[in-house]
């Protein structure tokens, strides 16, 4: 009923809190469609995922501006929120109190996003339960990785993958 890539994001957000990895699959779930059919929604769920990451890291400015635009979003698509099993009310609400501590530099804490349909909510607690996790469980502000993640994981693939991709590029317009 849901997408993959969507019950993995809610897992990493509820259970693991690994924003940074929320982005990495929501982001590549949403550009497996091709332009112009790509769904704004995905993009206000990563958005959100995004703000908190900066948040947490102290970054506020960067966090509102993430927020505010999810924020956005979210309200121009209530009806796709809700066929996500969300309910797009309470997470406008949620949405806004938390703009309004990004406006105070409030430090994080963990959120929940409203998910109204239970079979939804067991499935993202059967999966926690299967990565090695707990689902609502707050984030471990100790985890130095977690929290500063974009700049301390492996890379070595993308680098790797760029490489090759500019190579062929090159190739490309030397056989023109």
């Amino acid at each position: 009923m849901y997408p993959k890539p969507y019950i993995d994001f809610l897992v990493h957000f509820h259970g693991l809190r690994d924003y940074f990895e929320c982005h990495e699959i929501l982001e590549e779930h949403w550009k497996s469609e091709p332009r112009g059919s790509r769904k704004d929604y995905w993009v206000g769920l990563i958005q959100v995922a995004v703000a908190l990451y900066h948040q947490r890291r102290c970054n506020f400015s960067g966090a509102l501006r993430m927020m505010e635009s999810a924020l956005s979003i979210i309200e121009r698509e209530q009806d796709a929120i809700d066929h996500l099993g969300l309910d797009s009310s309470k997470l406008r609400a949620l949405l806004r109190e938390r703009t309004n501590d990004l406006r105070q530099n409030n430090p994080y804490k963990s959120i929940n996003l409203p998910i109204n349909d239970n079979h939804l909510l067991l499935l993202c607690e059967q999966e926690c339960k299967h990565v090695g996790c707990v689902y609502g469980m707050p984030s471990d502000l100790g985890n130095e990785y977690l929290i500063h993640k974009h700049t301390k994981r492996d890379r070595s693939d993308v680098i790797e993958e760029r490489i090759e991709q500019k190579l062929l590029r090159e190739k490309g317009r030397t056989d023109s």
